[in-house]
């Protein structure tokens, strides 16, 4: 029962810009975050299916700010990424 619990932590809708900055740290782009919670965040942007493996997100175009994530899913313009590090 407690696994089940940790799956998924509360997400709160945000509907924010953000900037991606792939894993490298080259040319951030804009996206928009749908949802965030402690563990993790649905992003929608343009071409999600070029996104590599990892990238860095961030509330500002400054690329040494935000937080290193994981992709998880993806769904069209939509990816499910969970932060680490």
């Amino acid at each position: 029962m407690a696994k089940e619990q940790n799956k998924r932590d509360v997400r709160r809708s945000v509907r924010q810009s953000g900037w991606i900055t792939l894993d490298g740290g080259f040319a951030a782009r804009p996206c928009e975050v749908v949802d965030l919670s402690k563990t993790g965040a649905k992003l929608t942007m343009e071409n999600a299916i070029s996104l590599g493996p990892k990238l860095r997100l961030a509330f500002s175009r400054d690329s040494r700010t935000g937080r290193n994530c994981e992709v998880i899913w993806r769904r069209g313009t939509t990816v499910g990424v969970k932060f680490v590090g």
